[in-house]
């Protein structure tokens, strides 16, 4: 095990340094990642960020991104730089699970493994932990490690800015769920000051879509979209036919799920999508609905109390008829 000295003393000496992240990677992995990636570059470290499978195109742009390898299309490179690194960070995921085949590699490496993540029941594979279930993004707690922890505020340059800036907001639904404290915007009034255009972020990410996915977003609400009224619940359920149809790539799926959120009556949402080796639930909810135990009891996942992902190996028509039974269990958190 590290503690804070130990590790920044390991940190005082160029490193090979891998930053990985969860599987299909959202604004809070890529973001908290490039964030301590464009930290720790600045101090002579070889860090190299390794995402577990592509991302969405929104994401791109980000500073740093153009270095990032995607194990998937990269697989003895990456193998060769999880293998001769010192240290690897593990950002926004607590379980190696979570990396897919990667998390074998990760698991087997003698290189110190740094867990910076926000998520519920962290698995036992790190030798360092800055964690916080209360913080409404990993890229806040990159932050906090940054400038708290190792105390380089000065190190905060645009491009961690930027990068951090694009987590915490794409975590925090643009600062809209509860746990956007005012820590969180002292934190983001740092990150605009170091040089993060706010407006231009939220333009690149959210005004970014292509036709296709403006149209299959249309198609999930017209023909997709089921509202069950006795339980305040809505599901969206998206075939394999229907991501064929509108040729959605990696990305178009997501926010989806708010949409039926974004209902009044609405207190839970799910997104069902049937993918080519399972179906995969998303699911999002209001006030003090637990989303993240259906998850966990039923859907081989878990998450946050708002929002939370799970998936099953089950035919499309038989998930969305599993979740519609469980909801009676809720009915009484649901209609209140």
């Amino acid at each position: 095990m590290l503690d804070l000295a130990a590790l920044s003393d390991l940190l005082k000496q160029p490193q090979k340094i891998v930053i990985t992240t969860h599987h299909k990677p959202d604004g809070d992995a890529m973001g908290s990642s490039l964030g301590l990636y464009n930290y720790l570059i600045q101090q002579g470290h070889h860090a190299q960020v390794i995402a577990p499978t592509d991302y969405p195109d929104f994401l791109s742009w980000l500073p740093g991104n153009e270095n990032v390898i995607v194990y998937t299309e990269n697989l003895e490179q990456a193998a060769e730089l999880i293998a001769e690194a010192k240290l690897i960070f593990c950002l926004d995921f607590n379980a190696l699970s979570r990396i897919n085949d990667m998390g074998e590699l990760v698991g087997a490496s003698e290189a110190y493994k740094i867990m910076i993540d926000h998520h519920l029941e962290p698995a036992d594979f790190d030798d360092y932990r800055h964690w916080d279930i209360n913080a409404c993004a990993t890229a806040q707690l990159v932050y906090d490690f940054i400038v708290n922890e190792l105390k380089h505020p000065e190190l905060v340059n645009k491009d961690v800015a930027t990068c951090l800036y694009t987590g915490i907001m794409t975590d925090s639904a643009s600062f809209r769920l509860p746990n956007t404290t005012s820590t969180v915007h002292r934190i983001v009034a740092d990150l605009i000051d170091a040089g993060a255009v706010n407006w231009r972020i939220h333009e690149l990410v959210y005004n970014s879509a292509s036709e296709n996915r403006l149209r299959f977003l249309g198609h999930c609400l017209a023909n997709c979209l089921e509202v069950l009224p006795e339980y305040n619940t809505a599901i969206i359920a998206v075939s394999k036919q229907d991501l064929e149809r509108f040729d959605v790539e990696t990305g178009d799926t997501e926010g989806v799920v708010n949409y039926a959120l974004s209902m009044a009556t609405i207190h839970l949402a799910a997104f069902i999508v049937e993918r080519a080796d399972r179906v995969k639930l998303s699911l999002r909810s209001k006030g003090e609905f637990p989303a993240n135990e259906i998850c966990k009891k039923y859907f081989n996942g878990g998450g946050h109390r708002n929002a939370a992902g799970g998936h099953s190996d089950a035919p499309l028509a038989v998930v969305i008829e599993q979740f519609k039974q469980i909801l009676p269990e809720y009915k009484k958190l649901l209609i209140q």
